[in-house]
């Protein structure tokens, strides 16, 4: 049995919602500069913004641009970050991206999500990060959260993928309100409708369907 989803009106109207709950939604990783930008995000990957934040602030001195992070030990930068998940592989995908930014950009983060993606560890959630957070470009980051609402109110189908997820939100709002909906719901999942949450959606919203 195929379930109803929303038309793109009613998708609309469920997402002006959420926004209106955190209409000042922002990320909530830290960061100074697009590469600490990019660190924080391939180091958030299955693991807490707030742990990830936890490591930045001393992360961010000891490696302060591509260059130091290429040229470091790579137990050295294991050891910075130890406490996050994964973080063997995570440390050597740190290392080939810097190096690869070094070699090829500059030590410049680029502004192109298809040569984002070519880099070590980063998938087109990263690069839509990146994107969105470091130079305003409009994008939508498909993390658990905004998956996990998009699926709960039938805005797309229950087996979506993330890139399909990303394409529905796409299509339904204006290119002005991807950045801030995608926070808006990241922080509606975080905090008003966590994984754990039952019953009818919409309570959560305060709302009618």
């Amino acid at each position: 049995m195929t379930e109803d989803l929303l038309s793109d009106e009613e998708a609309r109207r469920v997402l002006k919602k959420i926004l209106a709950l955190y209409p000042d939604a922002q990320g909530e990783l830290q960061w100074d500069t697009n590469f600490h930008l990019l660190c924080a995000v391939m180091l958030s990957a299955q693991t807490t913004d707030k742990m990830v934040n936890r490591v930045m602030p001393s992360f961010s001195k000891m490696f302060p641009t591509p260059e130091v992070v290429a040229k470091a030990p790579i137990e050295e930068i294991e050891h910075e970050i130890k406490t996050i998940g994964l973080f063997r592989s995570k440390a050597k995908h740190l290392k080939a991206t810097a190096q690869i930014l070094v070699d090829k950009y500059n030590g410049q983060v680029p502004k192109d999500k298809k040569l984002l993606m070519t880099l070590p560890g980063v998938g087109e959630k990263t690069a839509n990060v990146v994107l969105a957070e470091g130079y305003g470009v409009p994008a939508i980051a498909v993390d658990t959260h905004v998956s996990r609402i998009s699926k709960k109110f039938h805005i797309v189908d229950d087996k979506a993928t993330p890139h399909e997820v990303e394409k529905r939100l796409e299509a339904i709002l204006p290119k002005s309100e991807w950045i801030k909906t995608h926070h808006a719901m990241i922080l509606f999942g975080r905090y008003t409708m966590p994984a754990r949450s039952t019953g009818d959606p919409y309570s959560y919203l305060n709302s009618e369907k």
